[in-house]
């Protein structure tokens, strides 16, 4: 398991952040820091995504781990490191962004849904796979039964995943829960709720730390 892995132990959930553009992700991620989060991922495609990144980063504690995700080119992969970015996530599996990544000493997820794309995905030598979107496939159930022929392959459930899923997902062997649209609700778009964010994200921790 990777370093980054390792770091998040003790509280595996990821924030992400995905919105028509990132105008609220310092503050969203400030609340969220505020709650006991200590990971965030910036997706893409929302614009100014980066530059938030850069933003968060230099300005917030340096437990606060911020990673980059929906990377879909070796030009993304390039911007994301050059930003700072800990870690890189995608939706899908293309060797050459491993590669780059890898290069860079920077862990990668890739996406994957079926069996056979998980097993692709980890066999390029990734710390772990992303298995999204969960939710519309089955959610717990359909971890369960991917995870049972692939017990050694570290996964991580993200797309669709309810808040008082996160701790089913661990309990069943997930590295860590990625948390989305549950947990921002309208917190990133014009005069959303960054009050209603905090307390969701602080239900969630506390539920995490007492399993």
């Amino acid at each position: 398991m990777s370093e980054l892995l390792e770091a998040l132990a003790p509280n595996p959930l990821i924030a992400i952040l995905r919105a028509p553009d990132a105008a609220a992700f310092v503050p969203a991620t400030e609340r969220l820091y505020q709650a006991g989060f200590r990971c965030v991922e910036f997706t893409l495609t929302t614009s100014g995504a980066v530059d938030a990144a850069k933003e968060v980063i230099t300005s917030m504690p340096d437990d606060l781990v911020v990673g980059i995700g929906t990377v879909r080119t070796a030009d993304q992969v390039r911007d994301a490191i050059d930003a700072g970015a800990a870690f890189l996530v995608s939706q899908v599996f293309r060797q050459p962004l491993v590669d780059e990544a890898t290069a860079r000493d920077v862990p990668f997820f890739p996406g994957a849904l079926t069996p056979t794309e998980i097993l692709d995905a980890w066999e390029s030598g990734v710390p772990a796979v992303k298995v999204s979107p969960i939710g519309p496939v089955g959610g717990l159930d359909y971890f369960d039964n991917v995870r049972g022929p692939l017990p050694d392959i570290p996964l991580m459930p993200t797309g669709g995943v309810a808040l008082d899923e996160a701790v089913a997902y661990l309990d069943r062997g997930a590295v860590a829960v990625g948390l989305s649209a549950a947990l921002m609700g309208d917190a990133l778009l014009p005069g959303g709720d960054l009050d209603g964010l905090a307390k969701r994200a602080q239900h969630v921790v506390r539920a995490v730390s007492a399993r």
